[in-house]
């Protein structure tokens, strides 16, 4: 995924979908955060933060907050978003192996009993259906990388579903995007979500194959690279 983004200096991030940003004019200006999540280590004040612009005249706000460049010298895709759109290309050029034999993928289908969408379904005249959940992972502490970064009751509940569809004689897959360039392994962050961990546990024990991939980053362009292990078992 090509990128075009800007430098700026971060003043503070607030109200979840905005932050004051200092351009390198000088000017100080609010722009868009897409990230509901609390974005735990992920912008200090004084990180660069690099954006984008939309040439959306609706917006009120025309810049959104794509990557931090932190003072330790990491970049980090704060843009949730962007996750699907990097799996969805991975797949497309046969990064992701699991599922590389798949024929077809559809996005946001309805599934399971909790009135969920899962983010892909791929499907294939030869093979069961694969149902493929995304989760975005950005959340570094003490050299580890952790998912998530706040209670998730909706992450949690992605899980059941999945093992739902498990238990329906499906293929289910929870894949950590990776898109912290410090981050070598994935963890559940049982310190911040105790239960997120025991149901990532149940679905590993049922079948639900949970992988991780990460990033390359840079203000030029975004890519899945590489398979990088996740620690489940405490």
């Amino acid at each position: 995924m090509k990128t075009n983004l800007k430098k700026a200096t971060l003043i503070k991030r607030y109200k979840r979908f905005l932050a004051d940003v200092i351009l390198e004019d000088g000017t100080t200006t609010t722009i868009h955060v897409s990230n509901t999540g609390s974005m735990k280590n992920c912008g200090c004040e004084g990180d660069t933060v690099w954006y984008s612009t939309s040439d959306n005249p609706k917006r009120k706000y025309p810049y959104s907050w794509e990557l931090t460049e932190t003072k330790q010298g990491h970049i980090i895709c704060v843009n949730t978003i962007a996750a699907n759109r990097l799996v969805e290309e991975a797949i497309s050029n046969y990064v992701i192996t699991e599922v590389n034999a798949y024929e077809t993928i559809k996005r946001e289908v309805k599934y399971g009993t909790e009135n969920s969408k899962v983010d892909f379904m791929l499907t294939d005249a030869n093979k069961i259906d694969c149902y493929l959940e995304v989760k975005s992972c950005t959340f570094l502490e003490n050299e580890q990388g952790y998912f998530p970064d706040a209670v998730t009751v909706r992450g949690q509940k992605h899980i059941r579903e999945l093992i739902e569809m498990v238990e329906q004689g499906k293929r289910a897959i929870l894949l950590f995007a990776v898109l912290h360039s410090g981050i070598k392994s994935v963890s559940p962050a049982n310190h911040i979500d105790s239960k997120y961990g025991e149901l990532l546990l149940e679905a590993s024990k049922v079948g639900v194959e949970i992988i991780a991939y990460k990033a390359h980053l840079s203000v030029s362009e975004m890519i899945l690279t590489s398979k990088i292990p996740v620690n489940i078992f405490r």
